[in-house]
């Protein structure tokens, strides 16, 4: 392992494409301390501070930090993350599917996906412009300009924040380009990895290694638990992220001349975890909402005192059978959703025939794409199984050993998938590299293989 770590040194250009790259990240985390004019910050800081993070409103400013790599603690002006990015990402890829001129662009190879990403970088101005302004408008609501500066403090901070973004996004694309790549995940990596420390010196602070230890700190029954339970979810993690069922593909055979080429049989791989993280993200945007419009309208007179709205408050407290019921099933639902999406059997089928392969014991065509669609299906369940444990793990820590939710979210959820997958994805970047120049990568078997299903 260390002899794999002083290879990749060795290398000038791998050394140069990781220093480049640590060195942008380290300019992304400097750009939480450079605050927004205008705006006082230790109000903002202590208010963050004091905020019930249990409730809706702070759930949902929890897991939009970890979905956008950002912070709401300050208003600093890399405090929208790079999340405007991917919402316009998302969006353009969703109408992809339904505007035949995107849909043409994405099928033109690189020049298409060249220009594709070009009406990405104009969505995502006025996303940031939205975010910010609403964000802005908030604190400066809540009294946390300025005297005198209320409106100027709207506009710089708007300005100020929808250029971090540009920045981030700018930053990302340097990284793809000169650094070792995938920098717009590596960017929201860094943000989940920053909060980590935090937790981990909470942990250390209510630890009490007595043997009966006081209400409210970890004994160390409960350590054993999360150091044991945070392993296997990440063995789980990497394991359901490499997941693939492989279709075996048998070529034509085909007569040249006086020789026989073709007959070649390879594989088909098709990830069990096709959605990635898509649908807990999709699945957790949605059931933000729910708690936050009981809460507003708990605070109508009329609708307050009722039996019913109270029933219905706490059925859809994040804690509630019912809530974690409901996003269990949204998880199914995006899961399939997000596969419907991306996987196209038709076109794949399609491909085959054209190429002159085909699944023995299936005519090309018609019933190939049934066949892989099929199959898509049954994996599909079994990708979104996981994803609907790795969800509720953080809630069910939380409730059975009383663990922060700041700890317990490190054990699972979206947070952990993209750190376990961009891991994964660097790790086997570098070692493509090293093996490219004949240096032995961290694998013994000379790849990192998925687990075969």
């Amino acid at each position: 392992m260390f002899g794999t770590v002083a290879n990749i040194f060795k290398i000038p250009d791998l050394r140069n494409k990781i220093l480049f790259t640590v060195a942008l990240l380290c300019i992304y985390r400097i750009g939480f301390h450079i605050p927004v004019p205008g705006f006082d910050q230790e109000q903002i800081t202590k208010q963050a501070a004091s905020r019930d993070k249990e409730s809706p409103l702070g759930r949902a400013a929890e897991t939009l930090q970890m979905f956008t790599g950002g912070t709401l603690e300050q208003s600093s002006l890399f405090g929208l993350g790079i999340m405007p990015y991917i919402s316009a990402s998302i969006i353009l890829m969703l109408l992809g599917e339904i505007y035949p001129p995107l849909r043409k662009l994405r099928q033109e190879g690189a020049s298409g996906q060249k220009k594709i990403q070009e009406y990405t970088r104009y969505l995502t101005v006025p996303l940031c412009i939205v975010q910010s302004l609403m964000f802005m408008r908030m604190a400066a609501l809540d009294g946390y300009t300025y005297p005198g500066m209320h409106i100027r403090a709207i506009l710089m901070g708007v300005l100020g924040m929808t250029a971090g973004t540009v920045f981030l996004m700018w930053l990302g694309e340097q990284i793809d380009e000169y650094g070792i790549g995938n920098g717009i995940s590596l960017i929201i990596m860094a943000g989940i990895l920053a909060r980590m420390p935090a937790a981990i010196l909470q942990v250390i602070e209510k630890t009490d290694l007595r043997v009966m230890p006081e209400p409210g700190t970890y004994g160390i029954l409960t350590i054993l638990f999360l150091i044991l339970a945070f392993v296997s979810v990440v063995a789980g993690a990497i394991l359901i992220t490499q997941g693939q069922r492989r279709i075996p593909i048998q070529q034509a055979k085909q007569m040249r001349g006086h020789r026989m080429y073709g007959g070649a049989r390879h594989y088909l791989p098709l990830r069990v975890n096709h959605g990635g993280v898509m649908p807990i993200i999709f699945a957790s945007s949605l059931m933000m909402f729910p708690p936050i419009i009981m809460q507003q309208l708990a605070r109508i007179e009329v609708l307050g005192g009722s039996r019913i709205m109270q029933m219905i408050m706490q059925a859809f407290t994040p804690s509630a059978y019912t809530y974690n019921v409901v996003y269990i099933l949204m998880i199914f639902v995006f899961a399939y959703f997000w596969t419907t999406v991306q996987f196209q059997p038709k076109d794949m089928a399609k491909n085959l025939r054209d190429r002159g392969s085909f699944i023995p014991g299936l005519r090309p065509g018609h019933r190939t794409a049934e066949y892989l669609e099929t199959v898509m299906i049954r994996i599909t369940f079994f990708g979104a199984s996981f994803l609907a444990i790795i969800a509720v793990v953080p809630s069910v820590v939380t409730q059975l050993f009383g663990v922060d939710y700041m700890v317990s979210s490190f054990l699972g959820g979206t947070g952990l998938l993209i750190v376990v997958s961009v891991s994964l994805d660097l790790v086997q970047r570098i070692e493509a590299n090293l093996l490219m120049r004949n240096y032995e990568g961290f694998s013994s078997a000379g790849r990192i293989k998925g687990a075969r299903y």
